[in-house]
């Protein structure tokens, strides 16, 4: 293992908490060698997600801290153990696992990681936000063509890849965002309607313009955003939750109203839950439709271009997503 230093950083949390800052911390850690059917990569760039603060709070994690932190991350391959002949030193990879992506350094297991021609802030993107939005529009959404589409925190990292492809399905969109900025740039992605939901009543503007309803919605704010959703589904309408980051930073708030049955048996419509992690089976051909369109010219990354550089800066970049500042996916470099 020759020029590859003697220890790495890598963000861990240490007290479980929804403030990612006070939970982790940054450590220093002997390097590990590769074993059998492993590869040793030098992450250059990693994905910064909503759900970090689901993570530092230790909801994906059983027993006690530390955890590692982050998920999605392309690099370089440094090492490679014994048995391993589909992967050499110098080849570039994709790696999408839990605690994989705020570390310098990562051992992964080959038959796990997926090779890319270059490791970059735009392959990095694509790789959770694209395969989230179109597995939950497809799977859970059952998305198809000539129906009203509506996403929330369109301009965020899954977002922006849902608007495409809901443009490419032959939908009219309507995406939420919070300035102005961005909803030019929702335009620019497609988007038949921007509600900019700091400035309008997004409940009656899909009363007031879509009174037939909505047919699918991508939801991953929660609150006040959810709450319209749900009102405004049509009959057969389909509702994907894909997270709440408006409850994120806090306790789940507590609420008086009608239980949600009323919202949809009247109109047979549905809500799912959905989370990708839990079709493993269905990841590898979902992600290789995802790298199809990006090589065909039909998805396009929409990558934030504020910079973080190295371990140092991974709690900086967690708080720059929640507090909105984001238009895109926002990638950390190392």
């Amino acid at each position: 293992m020759t020029d590859i230093p003697s220890t790495y950083r890598k963000v861990i949390v240490t007290e479980p908490s929804r403030d990612f800052r006070a939970a982790t911390e940054v450590v220093e850690v002997p390097m590990p060698e590769p074993g059998p059917g492993q590869l040793l990569v030098r992450n250059l760039f990693a994905g910064v997600n909503a759900s970090d603060l689901n993570i530092s709070a230790g909801f994906y994690f059983m027993g006690d801290p530390p955890f590692d932190t982050g998920v999605e991350a392309t690099g370089e391959v440094v090492a490679v153990g014994p048995g391993v002949d589909n992967f050499n030193v110098g080849d570039h990879v994709l790696a999408i696992t839990l605690g994989g992506g705020y570390r310098e350094y990562n051992i992964l297991e080959a038959a796990a990681t997926i090779p890319i021609p270059q490791a970059s802030a735009v392959v990095t993107a694509t790789a959770v936000g694209a395969l989230t939005a179109l597995m939950a529009l497809d799977i859970a959404g059952e998305m198809r063509s000539d129906e009203v589409v509506l996403i929330t925190a369109a301009a965020g990292g899954v977002g922006n890849f849902a608007v495409q492809l809901a443009k490419h399905a032959g939908n009219h969109v309507i995406g939420t965002c919070s300035t102005q900025a961005k909803a030019e740039t929702l335009r620019e992605l497609g988007c038949d309607r921007v509600i900019v939901y700091t400035e309008e009543d997004m409940d009656a503007v899909l009363r007031e313009e879509y009174p037939n309803g909505v047919n699918l919605v991508l939801e991953g704010v929660g609150t006040a955003q959810f709450d319209a959703s749900v009102a405004n589904l049509a009959r057969l309408g389909r509702l994907v939750t894909i997270g709440f980051i408006a409850e994120y930073k806090g306790d789940p708030q507590v609420i008086t109203s009608p239980r949600i049955y009323h919202h949809l048996l009247w109109k047979s419509a549905t809500m799912r839950g959905f989370l990708y992690s839990d079709y493993p089976e269905q990841i590898p051909a979902y992600l290789g439709k995802v790298m199809q369109l990006v090589g065909e010219g039909k998805l396009h990354a929409l990558v934030d271009d504020t910079a973080f550089i190295g371990v140092e800066r991974v709690a900086d970049a967690v708080e720059y997503q929640h507090d909105g500042k984001n238009k895109g996916k926002i990638v950390v470099s190392f």
